[in-house]
């Protein structure tokens, strides 16, 4: 009986069914229940047990007290749909076919009256007359335990949805009025659909849009590539961008360590424009390193790694990403090794031109005025004709003292864009958080799939345990033994696009229901 308790075998012999209807209804009184298969080797006192019946000759004294049953010590309840304790929603239908009873009150009596119109009773069984199949057989909640898990699970089951479940079971001949809603509960609890169903893609939370109070004060950092090896062996590009000004800055690198991501800090951000106030990251090792949070903590800025699986907490570096490689694959042709002295005239092109944010250039937001670009000078524009080196000068310095203004109206033209964008996406919102100690799965990456399992891997892990709700829709989690989830030099954080709650099985079904 353990593989059949445990859904590996079917029992198709009758009397093993009655045994496992019997060891199913007391298992259901149980919380939890686990049931393990032990060799006859190393159970030696119920193997004993098992042949006193056959050992023991005629005539000889019994040491031990001995009880021989001449049949199944079996609960008929189980199994016998006549016996009306056990009918459940049964109980007033076949009361009133068989012996025409009828409930006291009259509401139920004529309720009772027109639904034992659709039911029949053959050979001691209840049928109830289908349309899609002549008669389906009535079960008892136990017995439609079974009939699920076996289509769900069985030897020629198939995963599926509540609703082509539930015609599976209607095709297969059997009913019972909560059949759907049984399915749909089966489903909802079954492991392997939990573990490898699809990611979600509806949003389960309000947009949280960051924005930067001043320029240059908060930076997303992440690495692009790896790109074909150029000259000196480079293969990839460290990026960083402003989130107000949207200025980027960029160094290709021929390997990505944690000491040329704080040379690349120290020179090109902090050097050239000033100490920032936040720095978001990726979760690479060279971003949560130990001698990089120190760098940062000595300077007193904050980092902010973002959470598993969830790079849109970065998507400012994000974008800037897409930004460059789209226009490496345009420009190259088939140079690919040239994408390193490509790079600069790329950044040009996209610190001049408007951007759909602030809605001016990054060159202007910057340094206060215009860039002069090569059409100015190859087909001479008014501005170049009636240079003035006097009249130029006083105009840059007005320029300087109305910085602060433009700056000012690209801050508000910023945040009007993100609120705009936070009310389509919160049109789509289904919202949906989590608590302290609930169960949950996570979404395996691509990266964090084990790749033995090739195709066949799930696409969530766990289950894990939620420890903490950091608000924004960010977790922590810890695996069930307690162990936090690994992440190297800082504590781990998971994201609620990339969470869903694990729904736990117990050992019963459903709850047998009386009417």
């Amino acid at each position: 009986m353990v593989e059949q308790l445990s859904g590996t075998y079917q029992a198709k012999d009758v009397l093993l069914q009655r045994y496992f209807h019997t060891a199913a209804q007391q298992i259901s009184s149980f919380d939890d229940f686990s049931i393990k298969h032990v060799p006859r080797e190393q159970n030696t006192r119920a193997d004993l047990l098992s042949k006193l019946a056959s050992t023991k000759k005629p005539g000889q004294h019994r040491t031990i007290i001995q009880e021989t049953l001449h049949s199944p010590n079996l609960d008929d309840k189980t199994v016998n749909v006549n016996d009306s304790e056990e009918l459940g929603w049964m109980t007033n239908i076949w009361n009133y076919l068989k012996d025409g009873a009828l409930p006291t009150d009259k509401d139920e009596a004529r309720k009772v009256r027109m639904r034992s119109a659709k039911f029949t009773i053959i050979d001691g069984e209840l049928f109830k007359r289908g349309i899609s199949t002549p008669l389906l057989k009535s079960l008892t909640m136990s017995q439609a335990a079974y009939v699920v898990k076996e289509i769900h699970h069985g030897v020629c089951g198939m995963p599926s949805g509540a609703r082509s479940m539930a015609a599976r079971v209607l095709r297969a001949g059997y009913y019972w009025p909560t059949l759907k809603s049984n399915c749909q509960d089966y489903i909802q609890k079954c492991k392997e659909c939990q573990q490898f169903g699809n990611a979600h893609r509806q949003p389960l939370e309000a947009l949280h849009h960051m924005l930067a109070a001043w320029p240059f004060s908060q930076w997303g950092m992440d690495i692009l590539g790896p790109f074909p090896p150029a000259k000196g062996q480079l293969k990839f590009l460290l990026v960083a961008i402003d989130y107000f000004t949207k200025w980027i800055e960029a160094c290709p690198l021929a390997k990505i360590t944690t000491e040329n991501v704080r040379k690349f800090t120290w020179r090109n951000i902090v050097c050239r424009f000033r100490i920032p106030h936040t720095i978001i990251t990726d979760n690479g090792r060279q971003f949560i390193a130990e001698e990089f949070e120190v760098f940062l903590q000595e300077l007193g800025i904050k980092h902010l790694p973002t959470s598993v699986e969830h790079p849109q907490t970065n998507a400012q570096a994000e974008a800037a990403n897409k930004v460059i490689l789209w226009e490496l694959k345009k420009r190259l042709g088939n140079a690919k090794g040239e994408w390193p002295d490509m790079l600069p005239s790329i950044l040009w092109a996209y610190h001049c031109p408007p951007q759909s944010t602030p809605q001016d250039p990054p060159y202007r937001l910057t340094y206060g005025a215009d860039a002069m670009i090569p059409v100015d000078v190859g087909q001479t524009s008014h501005r170049r004709h009636v240079f003035h080196n006097e009249q130029n000068n006083h105009e840059l310095a007005t320029d300087l003292d109305l910085l602060d203004k433009l700056r000012d109206e690209a801050q508000i033209h910023a945040e009007a864009c993100k609120l705009r964008a936070a009310w389509r996406y919160n049109s789509r919102v289904k919202p949906r958080s989590f608590r302290e100690g609930d169960l949950v799965w996570q979404l395996l990456g691509e990266a964090r799939k084990d790749t033995s399992y090739g195709k066949l891997a799930p696409t969530w892990g766990g289950p894990f345990r939620v420890v903490e709700n950091l608000e924004n829709g960010a977790y922590r989690l810890e695996e069930l033994s307690g162990k936090p989830i690994p992440r190297p030099g800082t504590l781990p954080t998971s994201n609620f696009t990339s969470v869903k709650l694990c729904t736990n099985r117990r050992c019963t079904l459903f709850l047998p229901q009386t009417h």
